[in-house]
């Protein structure tokens, strides 16, 4: 059974850090690229960072280019994104998914998780 799983999400002040993880089951997550989006309340979802599968490039939306990193550990089928100065408008429910290239589409999705920066 394929299955994506996001945990590290939670409250975190402005400034603040935060990485979330993209575990994988049900197949090896190396062989696809890996995008991470984003989903505030009342707004539209957008990709926030990728990592393709065959060079591991990386790609990053604008506003989170220079905070938030993208890296995969293969020996642990997983895949982070590393989250630095924080800010409020990075509030939302973080998701990852599967793609043949960054380019998408994507095709299996986790549940998210929820990052809220709050003072």
């Amino acid at each position: 059974q394929v299955q994506l799983v996001e945990s590290g999400g939670g409250l975190v002040q402005p400034g603040g850090s935060l990485r979330l993880s993209c575990a994988a089951s049900g197949f090896i997550l190396d062989y696809y690229a890996i995008g991470w989006f984003r989903q505030a309340p009342g707004k539209a979802r957008e990709g926030v960072s990728c990592i393709s599968s065959r060079d591991g490039s990386t790609y990053s939306a604008v506003s989170v280019e220079g905070r938030f990193t993208i890296s995969r550990d293969n020996a642990k089928n997983t895949v982070y994104l590393q989250m630095n100065s924080l800010k409020p408008e990075d509030t939302a429910v973080y998701y990852c998914a599967t793609a043949t290239g960054c380019e998408g589409p994507y095709d299996y999705w986790g549940q998210g998780t929820q990052v809220t920066v709050s003072s």
